[in-house]
């Protein structure tokens, strides 16, 4: 005879945003303890005390809002190039199979270079000043923009377009009124991921070619040996990319929904 299974203990659900909450707590408190205890010399891993006085006092003299606002413009300058031009080589594919043909093998070859294998390229172009962040950031925005506006508009129904078609509408028409409203969602998605690459681009090109913006201050917190410094921004950081994302998942879910509905 089989023994009876025992039944595992039924722990009381939790809510997936307490969990969110509590694990990075948990961390916190561990690094607190570690600090507290000594389990790392200072300079190697400073307490949270110091790092969150770090940060008050680059916000009192002015130098994370400063560099705050220039990596942000950065952010936005770059994500708006690459993104309409990866919009618009994502439709230009979706519409016709023959431009595809012609330029997705050379897109790929383009997509598989990593953004900061460009790096050093695009230094011996333009330099180290702005345009090569602007070209970093838009590149890395410009891959996902558009395979993702190339899935999306190779997924609409062919009845919408015979549906269309039916109305009469012109080309343009159709693209307006049919084709981008059905593949809203998924070239979205890709606004999402080519946000959040760019934001990584940001923080790379910063880190080797840049005398302002937080990914400068990590590289300034290092070579003055000021970790406090170093991990105030790498917070930072963190807390822009974590909002940037947040933003665009929101915004995405009320296009799925829309579009479910």
């Amino acid at each position: 005879m089989r023994a009876a299974a025992i039944p595992a203990p039924a722990w009381p659900a939790m809510p997936p945003g307490v969990i969110a909450v509590l694990f990075p707590l948990g961390l916190l408190a561990l690094w607190s303890v570690s600090a507290r205890f000594g389990w790392f010399p200072p300079q190697i891993l400073p307490s949270p005390t110091e790092v969150g006085t770090a940060l008050l006092d680059l916000a009192r003299n002015g130098d994370l809002a400063r560099n705050s606002g220039i990596s942000l413009l950065r952010v936005v300058e770059g994500f708006t190039a690459g993104s309409f031009l990866g919009l618009l080589l994502g439709i230009a594919m979706g519409l016709s199979p023959k431009t595809e043909d012609y330029v997705k093998p050379l897109f790929t070859a383009f997509a598989q270079v990593p953004t900061l294998g460009w790096i050093p390229f695009l230094m011996l172009l333009v330099g180290i000043g702005e345009p090569l962040k602007i070209l970093v950031i838009a590149k890395a925005a410009f891959v996902p923009v558009t395979l993702n506006t190339l899935a999306g508009i190779r997924a609409v129904p062919s009845i919408y377009v015979e549906v269309g078609a039916l109305f009469r509408f012109s080309r343009w028409q159709l693209l307006r009124k049919v084709v981008l409203p059905a593949a809203i969602p998924p070239i979205f998605t890709g606004l999402r991921y080519g946000l959040t690459h760019a934001w990584n681009a940001l923080v790379a090109v910063e880190l080797l070619a840049s005398a302002e913006g937080l990914g400068y201050l990590l590289v300034w917190g290092r070579q003055m040996f000021w970790l406090d410094t170093m991990m105030g921004a790498m917070v930072i950081i963190g807390i822009v990319g974590f909002t940037f994302d947040r933003i665009m998942a929101v915004i995405e879910s009320r296009l799925q929904r829309w579009r479910l509905a």
